[in-house]
């Protein structure tokens, strides 16, 4: 099969820039950020051994965008459009049939729909496996936290972008009652429409975070928000959170001072074959803070499609279908996709973390 190309960015920006200059490291953000804007897009690791249970092989790269969640914000729109150009232009060269949005390069703009426009290559921004891998982590953490989801009220954080939306329509499905919550009240309640239409499930909106909360049992949080929104008092004891939102919407303070509410990371993915990412040019490994042999589910998306062999542009735009989220599911499934457990903070979650929980929780 033919290559794939994977556009990333720096999430924690004095973090991930030290990485590799840990001189910059100790600057303030402001003059990071300076900095970053006037350097170019660059290959920075290849991936290799990505093998389908069918047998089909691909490989590919990561093109790196020097800008910070809060540049994608706030720079001209025009200014990041060629920024993502020049990342489409780099694994043009490089032979990739496709190319994938990561973090804040998926939700700047249109979703994609210009840069695809620009490019001689299919782009996708992987949200309709990303939407899957979150509602399948959510339901499989619910269960092991006693949870019914039939009964239970699901809180949706950025009910009005792509990614909540469908979520909501898919949990609508099955779940008791579903809080959309989001900054937008007409936008929230266009989903609401599309949710009671298509869904038994009860459904309420609401603009405050803590109100809508309160009562939720599962929370899934897909917000474009800069910096942590969910703080450790908006949450009810017992609850589970499955945080997709990078940077996290989570609070670290949740993980401190809440050992009665597990909190997992969306979109964790086991890649099938033997994945090895590597610096660009060298054998050094590359770490882009998953553990080896895992991806984010967006990145697998576009893993996905180069196995199945359809560079197409999958997923653009700010609209994700539930048929979008239940075919990719199918395409990563028979490829050997499939969620690599829970992590929550960097860290693995075990049986006895979530047995931890359900304790301090009274579960």
């Amino acid at each position: 099969m033919d290559p794939f190309a994977f556009i990333i960015h720096p999430i924690d920006v004095r973090k991930d820039v030290a990485r590799k200059y840990p001189v910059l490291g100790l600057l303030p953000v402001p003059a990071i950020e300076w900095l970053l804007k006037r350097r170019s897009p660059l290959p920075v690791a290849e991936i290799s051994g990505v093998r389908s249970l069918t047998g089909a092989e691909t490989h590919g790269w990561l093109i790196g965008c020097p800008l910070s969640p809060r540049q994608f914000n706030a720079l001209p729109l025009d200014f990041v459009y060629h920024r993502l150009e020049q990342c489409g232009r780099i694994a043009e060269e490089l032979g990739a049939r496709i190319i994938g949005l990561g973090a804040f390069t998926s939700v700047v703009g249109d979703g994609g729909i210009t840069l695809a426009k620009r490019l001689n290559i299919a782009v996708t921004t992987g949200n309709s496996y990303t939407i899957a891998t979150a509602v399948d982590g959510a339901r499989k953490a619910a269960e092991q936290m006693g949870i019914d989801i039939r009964s239970a009220v699901i809180a949706i954080v950025g009910a009005s972008g792509s990614i909540g939306a469908t979520c909501a329509l898919l949990l609508g499905r099955s779940a008791g009652e579903i809080v959309l919550i989001g900054r937008s009240v007409d936008r929230l309640e266009h989903v609401r429409s599309m949710v009671a239409s298509s869904a038994p499930a009860r459904v309420s909106v609401t603009t405050q975070i803590s109100e809508g909360l309160k009562r939720a049992d599962v929370v899934i949080a897909v917000s474009s928000a800069t910096e942590a929104i969910i703080m450790p008092s908006d949450l009810k004891p017992g609850s589970v959170v499955c945080d997709v939102a990078r940077p996290r919407d989570v609070s670290i303070r949740v993980a401190r001072e809440r050992e009665d509410v597990l909190v997992i990371e969306g979109g964790v993915v086991r890649v099938p074959g033997e994945m090895q990412c590597r610096k660009y040019g060298g054998d050094a490994a590359f770490s882009f803070g998953f553990p080896p042999g895992t991806a984010y589910a967006c990145m697998s998306e576009t893993m996905g499609l180069a196995l199945e062999g359809r560079y197409e542009s999958y997923t653009l735009g700010k609209d994700v279908t539930v048929r979008q989220a239940d075919e990719i599911n199918g395409i990563c499934t028979r490829h050997g996709f499939a969620l690599d457990g829970f992590r929550s903070f960097e860290h693995a979650v075990d049986e006895a973390h979530i047995a931890r929980v359900r304790r301090r929780a009274g579960r």
